[in-house]
């Protein structure tokens, strides 16, 4: 078998990939098993301690949780938007079927149009994903919004602690469908610069996502 270099793309854009999802699923084992070892565990233990502290306070001087709710809503919108914008971008450019980019001489790997089309449809899977995650979160946000601000009511505080989990882990699923369309993108510059950020990014994400804070254990609050 003669080697040319579009075997490059079977080779290292599938081991990228498959060091990619392996380490979130190592990840994602951390977080069922030993959560306190994971920077979100660390910030969902948080999470869980402020939303407590925040319905023990009245009503009308319940400005503090909104503030900072409305915060992570104008951020996770924010978000949302810049995804939407570049899939539509992506969108534009693959209707275009302008390829000149991809079929210049220093892109080593495979330039064909089937393998364009491909690099072209996971950015806009990677995008859609992250814009749909963000949305998501922002509807979680907005709904323990509802739920905090409610007037003269005894609404059970794992309402709104399940609300404010559900939002940070669809803020993660955005952030992390943006890492994988960040090394998806460099496969457009071929699939050597796509599995050395494969590889780089699972370095930099361990380091990111690894806690060896001790949780603080606050006491008991009176649940509602």
């Amino acid at each position: 078998m003669v080697w040319r270099k579009e075997h490059l793309d079977l080779i290292l854009v599938p081991s990228g990939l498959s060091i990619m999802l392996g380490y979130h699923l190592f990840l994602l084992y951390r977080c069922l098993r030993c959560p306190q070892t994971t920077v979100i565990g660390y910030e969902n233990h948080y999470r869980l301690a402020w939303v407590e502290r925040m319905l023990q306070t009245e009503a009308p001087n319940r400005n503090i949780p909104l503030s900072v709710i409305s915060s992570a809503i104008t951020a996770s919108t924010s978000l949302a938007s810049i995804s939407l914008a570049l899939s539509s971008l992506i969108g534009a450019w693959f209707a275009s079927s302008s390829n000149d980019v991809l079929t210049i001489p220093f892109v080593y790997g495979d330039t064909r149009p089937t393998i364009i089309s491909i690099k072209y449809i996971s950015l806009l899977i990677c995008f859609m994903l992250a814009f749909a995650s963000f949305v998501q979160c922002v509807q979680c946000l907005v709904h323990s919004n509802f739920l905090i601000s409610m007037p003269n009511s005894d609404v059970p505080v794992k309402y709104v602690r399940r609300e404010v989990i559900l939002g940070g882990v669809f803020w993660c699923l955005g952030l992390r469908a943006i890492y994988f369309a960040i090394t998806l993108l460099l496969w457009i510059f071929g699939p050597i610069p796509m599995f050395v950020s494969s590889i780089t990014m699972v370095m930099m994400m361990h380091f990111l996502d690894t806690n060896s804070t001790p949780l603080h254990q606050f006491q008991p609050a009176c649940l509602l």
